[in-house]
């Protein structure tokens, strides 16, 4: 495929060029330099301006899913725990076996088991890779997967990484380490264009201003995300339902890098019907996040408390599962509700519960009141159809947990395990349940907050080997030589639903990956 006629501007070249500034290709292009490639000859570039620069790992909490042997395995990647702190931390290992399954189970067994035992196993490593190659500030995730209960920080549902200042943490430190590796980025730079012959790629045509330049390299490292961000793309893959949720992330995720592969011949995969979706402010920007309040627009504290529709109806059990497993389906149940909002409850018996990084004054627009009654007729000015019937819902609730108490008086609520707090009892059951975590609420003050469908990013991609990360030809079903690909632009891993902070997991260990085998076409 000939490039246009480039006026004035003489080609460029370079050995690996990355499209996508963010977390997983950053990786890739640490990973080639670290793996011989002088940092002169790398390029990233990015068609967003540098400043948002980053990608969606900008709007993440950080968190890194991985396989470990338990707290002693961690003390010496993370920044904060003590001695004296350790000793009050009840952590379980989580195995391989347990990641596997949790991936599996959640994608109703449809993820590519190459694929997720690739993530699984080189999960470990990345996130030792992550401290040593890039020092990544990481820390035990106390604030966002840990409960205080009984003088003891109680981990639960896997996931116990995160990065100190979140996302923001995530990208600062990529961005140090490859100014430190000499690895330049080309910001406000579309590639519009991937150059293929015979042997394999060729190069990479981008926008550079007015013009087109042509950049010759063995190796193009696709890490630009989904197609979340485009309006048109969501309607036509995810349902026209789609197009009314928010953008959690960067606005420049509109499924470029599908467009540029599958022009010479890219194979997809994977769930083009799904996507990763939250509760998210229904007070937040539609059509992209906001660089200062990022991951705060998360609203993640339902399993504590009741959520309802504007028919003042419940419509998920919140108590199914750990919110890890459950955050990315409920944002897709919230949308498909009426008007696509929902509305978050709670009682003063689990206000203090809820982080203050979600839910504190200054985030989020909370809504006050001292009976149902009043409450109802604040949230009818909010959205609320039908304050009766929500009236009915807080009884039906109340009614049914109180009778599953009574006869289980032995059973204690506990935030950090599924303790088995219920609405189903012999004598009451609900045909919507909670399953686990269920208190009364009827102990004022009550608190509500309106949530709204924030999308993150689409689990249908680019076909990759599981492990080089090299996109396949949708013909030969073999590798396109020179065509690597990383993090949520790859497909197949991810189906429906999915365990908090394997995104940023599986961006690494395939960006490694990548970086590796394209420091091997190095001419």
């Amino acid at each position: 495929m000939s490039a246009p006629a480039v006026p004035n501007l003489e080609p460029q070249s370079y050995d690996v060029i990355v499209v996508g500034s963010g977390h997983a290709g950053s990786c890739a292009a640490l990973s080639a330099h670290e793996s011989g490639v002088p940092g002169s000859r790398i390029l990233v570039i990015d068609k967003c301006p540098e400043e948002w620069v980053g990608g969606n790992g900008y709007f993440t909490a950080g968190a890194h899913r991985t396989v470990h042997k338990g707290l002693e395995d961690l003390l010496s990647i993370v920044q904060n725990v003590d001695k004296e702190t350790a000793f009050t931390i009840d952590m379980d290992p989580y195995t391989s076996e347990q990641f596997t399954e949790d991936i599996m189970r959640l994608g109703n067994n449809r993820s590519d088991p190459k694929l997720v035992k690739a993530v699984v196993d080189g999960s470990r490593d990345a996130v030792g890779w992550l401290v040593a190659r890039v020092k990544m500030p990481f820390l035990l995730s106390f604030n966002r997967q840990a409960y205080l209960v009984n003088g003891r920080q109680k981990f639960w549902g896997g996931l116990v990484l995160s990065v100190q200042d979140g996302g923001k943490g995530v990208i600062r430190a990529h961005r140090e380490a490859l100014k430190g590796a000499g690895i330049e980025t080309w910001f406000d730079t579309p590639a519009v264009e991937l150059i293929y012959g015979n042997g394999g790629i060729e190069g990479v045509v981008v926008q550079r201003g007015e013009n087109l330049v042509r950049l010759t390299t063995p190796c193009v490292v696709l890490a630009c995300g989904g197609y979340e961000a485009s309006t048109e793309l969501r309607g036509r893959y995810l349902g026209e339902h789609w197009k009314r949720a928010k953008v959690r992330g960067t606005p420049y995720n509109t499924g470029d890098g599908l467009t540029l592969a599958t022009s010479i011949g890219a194979a997809l995969r994977g769930d083009f019907n799904g996507c990763h979706s939250t509760c998210w402010d229904a007070n937040a920007p539609s059509d992209h996040g906001d660089r200062v309040l990022s991951n705060q627009f998360t609203k993640s504290g339902y399993p504590l408390g009741l959520m309802v529709n504007a028919r003042g109806e419940r419509f998920v059990d919140e108590g199914e599962d750990f919110r890890n497993y459950t955050y990315a389906k409920f944002g897709r149940e919230i949308l498909l509700q009426p008007g696509g909002f929902v509305f978050q409850l709670w009682d003063s018996h689990v206000v203090g519960w809820l982080r203050d990084e979600e839910y504190g004054d200054a985030v989020v627009k909370k809504i006050w009141a001292q009976t149902p009654e009043e409450l109802a007729d604040k949230l009818a000015v909010e959205g609320l159809e039908d304050k009766h019937r929500l009236l009915r819902t807080l009884e039906e609730y109340n009614n049914a947990v109180q009778a599953f108490i009574t006869e289980n008086p032995s059973l204690r609520w506990d935030p950090a395990i599924m303790d088995g707090s219920s609405t189903q009892g012999s004598s009451k059951s609900l045909t919507i349940p909670k399953s686990n975590w269920a208190l009364p609420v009827d102990q004022p003050p009550f608190l509500a907050v309106k949530v709204s469908c924030g999308i993150t990013f689409t689990f249908g991609g680019l076909a990759i080997h599981p492990d080089t990360a090299a996109v396949l030809s949708e013909s030969t079903v073999e590798p396109i030589p020179g065509l690597f690909c990383t993090g949520e632009l790859v497909g197949g891993l991810f189906y429906s639903n999915y365990p908090g902070g394997s995104g940023l997991t599986a961006g690494a260990v395939f960006g490694i990956k990548a970086g590796q085998e394209a420091a091997k076409r190095r001419k």
